[in-house]
């Protein structure tokens, strides 16, 4: 713990708090985490209860999206069926474009 508190440049305090579910991490930490521990971000997040900065402008500027999570939430969709979600909207994702 204290090694990753040292990299992360955050208190071994912090970290322990985090773990602990005593405090909630921003998302900059978060992302820090992840890539130093090499898990998922996303899955981070969510572990987090946190949408993410950019969800949030997103939600309050498309009302239509604000309408879809509601109703996901009123719906209770089982974890199944929001990963089926998920697997949708990447597929709407336009793709990248390789580097070269």
């Amino acid at each position: 713990m204290r090694e990753l508190a040292r990299r992360l440049e955050k208190a071994p305090s912090y970290l322990s708090d985090i773990e602990n579910d005593r405090r909630v991490p921003s998302e900059e930490v978060l992302h820090a985490l992840s890539r130093e521990l090499g898990l998922d971000f996303d899955e981070l997040m969510a572990l987090a209860g946190r949408v993410g900065e950019q969800a949030e402008r997103y939600l309050r500027r498309s009302p239509a999206a604000a309408m879809l999570f509601r109703r996901i939430v009123e719906s209770r969709l089982k974890e199944a069926e929001l990963r089926g979600l998920i697997d949708q909207v990447d597929q709407m994702r336009p793709r990248k474009a390789p580097k070269r």
